[in-house]
């Protein structure tokens, strides 16, 4: 959230009739950071006016937040049974011959995984979907603190994933444990969590650069 003094203070440069650029030198000669004076500008449209024409503020409803929460718990499903599904079928290629249950175990967490991924990704689908067309309905949603603190914490996450799997990895070649088996899982798990990561960053840098506009 914007600081309520450099929002008051770009209304009323703007009243004054200085540009944007003459605002943020301003603002940065002043120690603002440049993520504060954005959030401060961005009260205000760039629309012609005798005086300052605010933004609209994207309004949270309990159905925002549902959708939301419905959306990233089914891609964090999506993503963890995708990996365990891709497991699955690495145990098959290269089985541990000291495994007598190997062959059942694998069946039955492929079919749980298959299970969970019909359910999941589907949903996740939908809920995506109905949220993009509302977003380009309404543009302010993109401002929805629910959608960027969720946004956030996958980010969070997806990173925290690949610190860890490269730390594994990184462990079991010093080591000297280290098999085909072994780097296929990571690269597995270092790929899913790369593309949530990558998608939703540039989900941010693209709301950003909408509502700059």
């Amino acid at each position: 959230m914007a600081d309520s003094r450099a929002v008051a203070f770009v209304d009323a440069a703007l009243r004054q009739g200085a540009s944007r650029a003459e605002i943020n030198g301003a603002l940065a000669d002043a120690g603002w950071s440049q993520e504060q004076i954005a959030d401060a500008l961005a009260h205000y449209a760039e629309v012609p006016f005798v005086v300052p024409v605010p933004r609209p503020k994207a309004q949270v409803s309990a159905r925002d937040a549902f959708m939301y929460l419905v959306m990233f718990a089914m891609l964090y499903v999506s993503a963890y049974y995708l990996g365990s599904l891709l497991f699955q079928f690495i145990n098959l290629a290269f089985p541990d011959e000291l495994d007598r249950f190997g062959p059942e175990l694998i069946g039955r967490n492929i079919r749980w995984a298959a299970a969970a991924l019909i359910v999941a990704f589907p949903l996740f689908l939908f809920t995506a979907s109905r949220i993009a067309r509302d977003v380009r309905t309404d543009p302010t949603r993109r401002t929805s603190a629910v959608r960027r603190w969720l946004t956030y914490l996958t980010l969070f996450v997806a990173a925290s994933v690949i610190v860890g799997d490269s730390i594994t990895l990184l462990y079991n070649l010093l080591s000297g444990e280290l098999t085909l088996r072994f780097v296929l899982k990571s690269l597995v798990v270092a790929l899913i969590a790369g593309a949530a990561f990558g998608y939703y960053l540039w989900s941010l840098k693209s709301d950003d650069a909408a509502l700059e506009r």
